[in-house]
């Protein structure tokens, strides 16, 4: 005898329905971080590219850096590892997700999720979950390249998590936003773009000091210039925080993601 009709009349078991939202939200964000793991592009672009950068330039005379205080010979990578940090969280939060989220958009995916139990704003939970934790895996791995090459981290560890969150929420903000308004072929050019742009005029490899101070003063208004510099002021010149480089953060966290609610497309 089956278990519907032991169970009584109009009744089944096991009882249909949607899943607990966190329990929905947890298997949403495995999928989203399995599936970003397994893109060969994407992790060219958040975990080779960054830890390339930041093994060249430690060790090889490319680009003058500012000299520390203290001197010693990780000075090199003392300035650069806190801008590849900012990289890290850049490329996975604005390009990685600004591209992946823009083909699902594209495909149809996003349609067909938005029609299942799943709330959109719990997909969006997930997405930024899956963001977070490939984040962690990018800074643990970046973290024992920097300590490899002779980095000497300063600083308070909440102070670099506080800016490291800002900066996921920024750059996050910006990218579900370019996603959702413009064609997945344009986002895949934009977000490619911006990313060389920023690389180049964002204080991560070249600093700020290099450009016109024209230039700079609008630069360093940046949410990379904002994160890279905010971290370097806590882990090279061991500052308590950096609530300048903060506020920006914050001011474009709160732009970005606004105008990500307000404007995004799901079709």
């Amino acid at each position: 005898m089956s278990a519907s009709t032991t169970a009584g009349a109009g009744t089944y078991a096991p009882k249909p329905g949607a899943a607990p939202v966190g329990r929905m939200i947890a298997a949403q964000a495995a999928f989203e971080t399995k599936m970003l793991l397994r893109n060969g592009e994407q992790l060219l672009l958040t975990v080779i590219i960054p830890s390339l950068l930041l093994v060249i330039f430690s060790t090889v005379d490319i680009v003058t850096v500012p000299v520390s205080a203290t001197g010693g010979a990780g000075e090199a990578v003392d300035f650069l590892a806190p801008g590849v940090l900012a990289l890290a969280v850049m490329s996975t939060a604005f390009t990685g997700q600004a591209i992946a989220t823009g083909f699902e958009r594209r495909y149809g995916v996003l349609k067909r999720l938005a029609a299942s139990p799943l709330p959109r704003w719990a997909l969006m939970t997930a997405k930024t979950l899956s963001v977070l934790v490939t984040e962690l895996l990018q800074i643990a791995l970046l973290t024992a390249i920097a300590l490899a090459l002779g980095w000497s981290p300063q600083g308070s560890p909440a102070a670099v998590a506080l800016l490291l969150v800002l900066g996921t929420a920024a750059f996050s903000g910006l990218g579900l936003l370019m996603a959702g308004t413009l064609r997945a072929e344009a986002t895949l050019a934009a977000a490619n773009l911006v990313f060389l742009l920023l690389l180049v005029g964002g204080g991560v490899i070249v600093p700020l000091e290099k450009f016109p101070a024209a230039a700079r003063a609008v630069l360093e208004l940046l949410p990379i210039s904002a994160l890279s510099d905010g971290l370097r002021d806590v882990l090279q010149g061991g500052a308590a925080m950096p609530w300048g480089a903060a506020g920006i953060l914050a001011a474009w966290a709160v732009l970005g993601l606004g105008a990500a609610a307000k404007f995004f497309r799901w079709e």
